[in-house]
């Protein structure tokens, strides 16, 4: 196979970048150690975080219980009316939320990064035998993937408070039209951003082991790959990026599901059919990040891993 046609492991026909999703999907699935890794790093990290938030909520609300913001006498018949009442719910309890996020968010992000980058430098050498071990760089890679989150996270809240204060004002009847219509070409518009730019950030690691690079030349060669083969990682990232909002309606047309039946099946069956489909869609999404994965070191193969040989 010649280094950086395209061509698949069949033939030299060019391949578009999902071509070949069904076969990296069954190889996965074959290899369940790899989605193992993916989950256990995830959930080592998410299980302690939840516990931690619902410690600190439950300590908020002992402080201050619902009827104490107004919460009891939220009006569920007009929905203008309930929108106000829950906005002041929120500005009461705003404040003690901001001071543990204060502390909190900072913390977390900081276990997220050592915990991510040693489990993907573990994934990634369970992959590919020729991945080497360094954690430390790995961990600083991660944190740039996180910084671009949080940036990109930063600026859809930001204009979906710009369509709210332009759209719904005190003075004027709310254009919800236009307010919705923004929003959902912003969430679009934030979401296609970040799918076809954090590519970079998932190939430099595999630049990283793979080729033995140090993290600034592997963000460097990551924007140097050439059309071809960035098209395909941008076009498998921004797809299965669609995979993960499909798995997440999938997931709540599953939890849906049994309301009609709520009466007969009674709250510990729809608590069950609740946990049953968040656990779905977490492992789902932690199976399609490794596919992702997978399809990024396949094609590093096509275009660079004969030169890297």
């Amino acid at each position: 196979m010649r280094a950086g046609s395209g061509a698949d492991a069949h033939g030299n026909a060019p391949v578009r970048g999902t071509q070949l999703l069904v076969e990296h999907m069954s190889e996965v699935f074959g290899r369940p150690s790899l989605v193992a890794i993916e989950i256990a790093w995830r959930w080592l990290f998410g299980i302690p975080f939840l516990l931690i938030c619902w410690q600190q909520g439950q300590g908020i609300l002992n402080a201050l219980p619902l009827e104490s913001s107004g919460a009891g006498s939220l009006d569920t018949l007009n929905p203008w009316v309930a929108a106000v009442q829950l906005s002041n719910i929120a500005a009461f309890y705003e404040p003690h939320v901001i001071a543990v996020l204060r502390w909190l968010l900072p913390a977390a992000a900081l276990v997220w990064v050592i915990v991510s980058g040693v489990g993907r430098n573990l994934l990634f050498m369970r992959m590919e035998t020729r991945a080497a071990f360094r954690p430390v760089t790995m961990i600083a890679l991660q944190a740039a993937w996180l910084a671009l989150f949080g940036l990109t996270l930063w600026g859809w809240l930001s204009s979906m408070q710009w369509a709210a204060a332009t759209h719904i004002t005190a003075g004027a009847e709310p254009d919800l039209v236009g307010y919705f219509i923004w929003t959902i070409f912003l969430a679009l518009g934030f979401f296609t951003v970040f799918a076809v730019t954090s590519w970079v950030l998932t190939i430099a690691p595999i630049l990283l082991l793979l080729e033995k690079h140090s993290m600034v030349s592997s963000l460097g060669e990551a924007l140097r790959l050439g059309k071809g083969f960035s098209g395909k990682l941008a076009e498998i990232n921004l797809v299965l990026g669609i995979v993960k909002l499909a798995l997440l309606v999938v997931a709540m047309v599953f939890s849906a599901a049994p309301l009609p039946f709520s009466d007969e099946l009674g709250p510990g069956a729809m608590h069950l059919v609740a946990a049953a489909s968040a656990l779905f869609f977490l492992v789902a999404n932690d199976f399609f990040q490794v596919v992702r994965l997978k399809a990024f070191v396949e094609f590093w193969r096509i275009f660079r891993g004969n030169a890297a040989a």
